[in-house]
């Protein structure tokens, strides 16, 4: 059979890519494509680089997406099976929505696809394909595929070796698709079969793409004496929780192996929200010492932010990114907190009548869906909007950068590339393109 695997683009100007280039390839379609029997033919399509072909014959097409892509996942999907073209769709949406998602498609896998991939091109080629697919049991990460890097076009993308070692995280927030999705447990690959993956890498960067790299400190601490020990030296980057920075010896291994930088949900300043959420492991208190531990160790630090919990009020802007800047975070993302489907979040939002908008395009986190408790909707996009232009304005990133960090001029390209992103959502948002009321960004 002749096989397309999609990846739907972002129309969301914060999180869209250029043409000519994306930062990351879509591991997971690369994934499905090494589980792929050999007898079949498979092309990546990621439509962030590419325009696609909806007159082109494939036997089958098979796209995944986020919540916020779903809507475009949906077009895609139709726009073929209108031509006859037989649609599988999957990914985090599809899997917690599964009988929306078969409108649009002639088969939905829902969860992790090891197995259930197979299955369904066997059933296909037999002629007996079914609705949906599940997994009866979680996937074992031992003798994991190795993904398809052949069949990206690598140039295009800005880092283009990512690896992942670990599937879901040891935190349950709330307000996170992850622990629906992998299921509450944190499974891990053999370290020997993630080291020679990584051998046999071609850049000089990885993105390790976990949810929570640390989130079994033993396994990271074997993991990352490996990769130090590695004869050609690699620099890598991925998510992790502050636990690495009250264990000196896994911080100390973090550095050794090559850790340039971590995205570290923060996610609020406020314990009461911390404890609201689920995320108990974030001690606020213990914030400031945390980032000064992996800047003493030459860690860059991306913090991610949520906007609209309910203890927030109109002043949690500025107080959070003030903290950013006095701290020195090298980058931040500053979120809108979002019902995202199949999350408990979502359960308690609908059960006290406070999601105002079921338009998925929406959920970007980047827009209000939902009632806020302390601030009107107007207020948390307001504040969301100022939060961003004063973090990656130029003044801001002067200060928390200068010219001395390490890595200065990598960290200054991704500033000025997202302070870029953000003018233009601006400039979209000005014109009415987004849909969201008009912002005043005089703050008192």
């Amino acid at each position: 059979m002749k096989i397309a695997l999609i990846a739907p683009a972002w129309h969301d100007p914060l999180w869209e890519s250029e043409k000519e280039k994306s930062i990351f390839p879509p591991l997971n379609l690369i994934t499905l494509a090494a589980m792929t029997p050999p007898q079949h033919e498979v092309t990546i399509l990621d439509e962030s680089l590419t325009d696609l072909d909806f007159n082109e014959k494939y036997d089958l097409v098979g796209i995944s997406a986020m919540t916020a892509l779903a809507p475009r996942a949906y077009e895609i999907a139709d726009a073929f099976r209108k031509r006859g073209t037989m649609v599988v769709l999957g990914g985090m949406h599809p899997s917690a929505l599964p009988e929306e998602a078969i409108a649009h498609a002639d088969a939905v896998v829902v969860g992790e696809a090891e197995g259930s991939w197979q299955r369904l091109l066997t059933d296909l080629e037999n002629g007996q394909l079914q609705a949906f697919y599940r997994q009866e049991k979680r996937p074992s990460l031992e003798h994991m595929v190795i993904p398809r890097r052949d069949l990206l076009q690598r140039s295009r993308y800005l880092v283009p070796d990512t690896v992942q070692t670990t599937r879901g995280c040891p935190f349950a927030c709330s307000f996170c698709s992850v622990s629906q999705f992998f299921g509450h447990s944190y499974r891990f690959r053999p370290v020997e079969e993630v080291i020679s993956e990584v051998r046999d890498l071609e850049g000089e960067v990885i993105a390790f793409i976990d949810d929570n790299i640390v989130g079994n400190p033993a396994y990271a601490r074997r993991l990352f004496t490996e990769l130090a020990r590695l004869p050609r030296k690699v620099k890598w980057f991925s998510q992790g929780s502050l636990n690495i920075a009250r264990d000196e010896e896994l911080l100390r291994l973090a550095a050794a192996s090559g850790c340039i930088g971590l995205f570290i949900g923060f996610e609020s300043l406020s314990p009461a929200n911390l404890k609201a959420v689920g995320k108990r492991v974030n001690l606020v208190d213990d914030y400031r010492q945390a980032i000064k531990k992996l800047h003493d160790h030459g860690i860059a630090i991306e913090g991610a932010f949520v906007f609209g919990l309910d203890e927030d009020d109109e002043s949690v802007f500025e107080r959070t990114v003030k903290f950013a800047q006095e701290n020195r975070l090298e980058a931040a993302q500053f979120g809108i907190l979002t019902p995202f489907p199949g999350t408990p979040l979502r359960e308690a939002l609908e059960r006290e009548g406070r999601i105002t908008n079921n338009d998925w395009s929406e959920y970007t986190i980047s827009k209000v869906v939902f009632e806020p408790k302390n601030m009107s909707a107007r207020t948390l996009q307001e504040g969301f909007n100022w939060a961003w232009q004063e973090f990656y304005s130029l003044g801001s990133i002067s200060r928390r950068l200068g010219l001395a960090k390490k890595h200065a001029a990598i960290l200054w390209a991704l500033n000025l590339n997202i302070r870029k992103r953000f003018n233009h959502f601006m400039e979209r948002l000005r014109t009415g393109n987004l849909g969201l009321p008009q912002p005043s960004l005089a703050r008192q």
